[in-house]
């Protein structure tokens, strides 16, 4: 799946580059987390590793050049040209120079993301960062570090969930470059991947976490689905395939959206919050068995069926994927022009202080819209 990714921009980028707005961006954000009681060895931390990153890249053009570069690499990276191109003349993103350079690291950094959230309430922990707000999400670059935030929150009595990212966006701040990892990736996967995080470049709501990975998960397959259609067809196997990957995401947040009521449910009784805790490892079971009954592609590329689930991992699941169906929606109404539907989506979105109420205004889809994708998908 493609929920695995971070916003992780905290940058000692003016190691490399001594421009004033860069050392001032810097200089915020460290006074910021000062403030907020984010640790400084935890931003220096993150710049060092950002500029490690930063200071590799490599042009993609160049990299293409090379005698000895192996053609499914060249493929790959010729792909991630034609992708970003598309993004910025297709869907009119925000694109820069990111996804144009590749970073070459011998141990190219790995971000470990932390979540958490209370036992009895499906209420994600927040921390608070300059620049993006409250975010739903803390990533480390150390595994001994992400594992010490979880036990520090456990402690208070929070569950917590550990997972690693795929890929991060500095929102437009930097020209993000191509880590080598994600051209291990099927093609369709790859381009799903640098829309999703292109998006992120040009549309971010602080505070609003959801929303933002929501959004950018449909711009991501949707827009994977536009870009091999006007390359190979309507009819060519990417196209058919990032399609069929869409239907078992949305497919998905059905079933997440199902399952968070009946929690809701639960947690809002008036029954003690240890019987709560009980009943709802009978329910976290019950989910689980559910989810392997649902269609084989729509189990593929998920832990949630072999990960012990809590409400953080309940939560993390969410975050990428609340209101696909919504979205799915207005894209069919806006006669399936995504360039239109993403602009109509931004747009309401900034109207209202819940982001969803907005876009919510522009169609309303009722609990069963998914029955009929769920159908089809069995039938397969």
């Amino acid at each position: 799946m493609m929920n695995e990714k971070n916003i992780m921009f905290f940058v000692l980028s003016s190691i490399h580059r001594s421009s004033f707005r860069v050392q001032h961006f810097f200089f915020c954000l460290l006074l910021g987390c000062l403030l907020s009681a984010c640790s400084p060895f935890y931003v220096l931390r993150a710049g060092y590793e950002e500029a490690r990153i930063l200071w590799h890249r490599r042009p993609i053009e160049e990299v293409l050049r090379r005698p000895d570069l192996d053609s499914a690499t060249g493929e790959k990276l010729e792909l991630v040209l034609r992708v970003r191109r598309f993004a910025e003349q297709d869907l009119d993103f925000r694109v820069n120079g990111s996804y144009g350079t590749l970073t070459e690291l011998a141990n190219p950094p790995i971000v470990y993301v932390v979540t958490a959230a209370p036992r009895t309430k499906l209420e994600p922990y927040t921390w608070w960062f300059p620049i993006v707000g409250r975010v739903m999400y803390k990533g480390y670059f150390d595994a001994d570090a992400a594992k010490q935030e979880a036990r520090r929150l456990e402690a208070k009595g929070y569950d917590t969930y550990i997972r690693t990212a795929v890929a991060f966006s500095t929102l437009g701040w930097f020209a993000d470059p191509l880590l080598p990892h994600l051209l291990r990736y099927d093609k369709e996967t790859l381009a799903n991947i640098i829309i999703h995080e292109l998006f992120h470049s040009t549309f971010y709501l602080s505070g609003q976490t959801v929303l933002n990975e929501s959004l950018a998960n449909f711009a991501g397959h949707r827009g994977a689905i536009a870009f091999f259609a006007k390359e190979q067809g309507e009819e060519a196997d990417a196209t058919r395939h990032a399609m069929a990957t869409w239907e078992s995401e949305l497919a998905i947040s059905h079933f997440i959206a199902e399952g968070v009521e009946r929690l809701d449910a639960l947690y809002s009784s008036s029954i003690s919050d240890e019987e709560k805790l009980r009943q709802r490892e009978g329910l976290f079971a019950q989910l689980q068995e559910e989810f392997h009954h649902l269609p084989g592609p729509v189990r593929q590329n998920t832990d949630f069926s072999s990960v012990k689930l809590n409400n953080a991992v309940l939560l993390q699941y969410l975050v990428y994927l609340k209101d696909l169906a919504v979205f799915e929606q207005v894209y069919q109404q806006s006669g399936q022009d995504l360039r239109m539907t993403l602009a109509r989506l931004m747009e309401a979105a900034e109207k209202e202080d819940d982001p969803f109420a907005g876009i919510n205004e522009l169609v309303s889809v009722s609990s069963s819209s998914f029955r009929p994708l769920l159908t089809s998908l069995e039938g397969q």
